[in-house]
């Protein structure tokens, strides 16, 4: 019989994180796999959708921010490296009333929340009150109770160019990139971690799980009940003729309003020559099954998303939907991250289930995880997205970034 392939470090799932992870692993002369079960960068998951908001100053704890930080210089060492435009500057505007304290998940009290981490950090920013937001980008109709949090050096990331180039660069270091392949399971055996697969098993030193929304089926047990995807929506609306320019040059904005959870929504600069821009809101229903959900946004969908959200607050966009579609949010409890090794099985390291804030970080989650698989810390300090926070009786977080 012959001995089974074996590597240093195997990446399961090869979206925003493991891309990034298979990329550090390869750079540091890891002999690694990565394994997908698709095909990325695709539409199937949490990694699509042409443009993810970056920031620096993380209102939805300070424990993000070093990732952050440490992602953008990654986009850009990647940048030179190929070519690629991964980072566009644009700046990031967060509009809202400066005493908002609504419940939201990780982001009640987000202005102020994101202006102490601009502090404390050092960040580039400025706060602006309604009469100076609306005097420099009069494409916000406000009620005259907002201010407004601007950075500069925020802006957005093209999610599928960074997937391309993470996963095009790990296998021009060396890594082996098997697509079309499911994980079927995980066993952890004496030394090693078998991976059996759909074509054919491995073995591994160390597992990176970066599956997202099916990281808890995979993973099971207690991750099954931390880790649940939910249906997210992407629109884009079509932009009047004459307010094209203005959105080319807008900053991306995020946007808490009225008094409930539900009152919040986001959006990015319009694309040049697209006459469209692409928004979003989120959604916290039931748990869906990432291999049978509907992956059709309804035009019952996107009219409510611009009833609720769009209209009497965005100049010069219409109603008629351009394009849209769905990605998967895999949400933990408290919505923070979970990078932390497997209590019952420390040879695997569980990544990636971030709640639909991660890609901004994604790049430095990689990294951090291929330096723990290979010298068993991170430069960065986890400890904030560690498992054991859920040890409390129900599974509710006892400690967590956003406290």
């Amino acid at each position: 019989m012959s001995p089974l392939p074996t590597y240093d470090v195997a990446v399961v799932g090869l979206g925003a994180m493991g891309s990034a992870a298979l990329y550090q692993l390869a750079r540091r002369g890891a002999r690694a796999i990565g394994l997908d079960r698709f095909a990325p960068p695709h539409e199937r998951g949490s990694s699509h959708g042409e443009t993810r908001i970056t920031r620096q100053a993380i209102g939805e704890g300070e424990a993000y921010v070093p990732l952050a930080l440490r992602a953008h210089a990654i986009w850009r060492e990647l940048e030179a490296a190929t070519g690629e435009t991964l980072l566009v500057e644009a700046g990031c505007l967060i509009i809202s009333r400066e005493d908002d304290q609504v419940e939201r998940r990780a982001r009640t009290g987000f202005i102020q929340r994101t202006i102490r981490a601009a502090e404390r950090y050092g960040i580039s920013h400025e706060v602006l009150n309604a009469a100076e937001l609306a005097y420099r980008h009069p494409q916000f109709i406000l009620r005259g109770d907002e201010s407004a949090y601007f950075e500069p050096g925020a802006g957005y990331v093209l999610p599928e160019r960074c997937i391309g180039a993470q996963i095009g660069e790990a296998e021009r270091l060396g890594a082996q990139v098997r697509l079309g392949t499911v994980v079927e399971r995980i066993v952890p055996e004496h030394g090693a971690v078998r991976i059996e697969t759909s074509a054919g098993t491995l073995l591994a030193g160390e597992v990176i799980v970066s599956a997202g929304a099916w990281a808890g089926a995979l993973l099971g047990g207690r991750f099954a009940r931390l880790l649940e995807p939910q249906r997210q929506m992407l629109h884009w609306f079509a932009i009047e003729p004459d307010a094209v320019p203005l959105w080319e040059r807008s900053p991306a904005y995020i946007w808490p309003h009225g008094e409930s959870l539900d009152d919040f929504f986001y959006g990015f600069p319009a694309l040049h020559g697209s006459a469209s821009l692409k928004t979003a809101n989120e959604q916290y229903d039931a748990l869906v099954d990432p291999n049978d959900f509907d992956r059709v946004v309804s035009a019952a969908e996107s009219r409510a998303m611009f009833e609720a959200n769009l209209k009497g607050r965005l100049r010069g966009i219409r109603p008629d939907v351009v394009r849209s579609a769905t990605c998967l949010y895999t949400v933990t409890p408290d919505s923070a991250f979970l990078i932390d090794r497997h209590p019952e099985a420390p040879r695997i390291l569980v990544v990636s289930p971030c709640s639909g804030h991660g890609f901004k970080h994604s790049a430095a989650i990689g990294e951090a995880a291929a330096e723990i698989a290979i010298t068993g810390r991170s430069t960065v300090d986890l400890s904030a997205f560690a498992v054991s926070r859920f040890d409390t009786a129900g599974g509710t977080p006892s400690t967590g970034a956003n406290g």
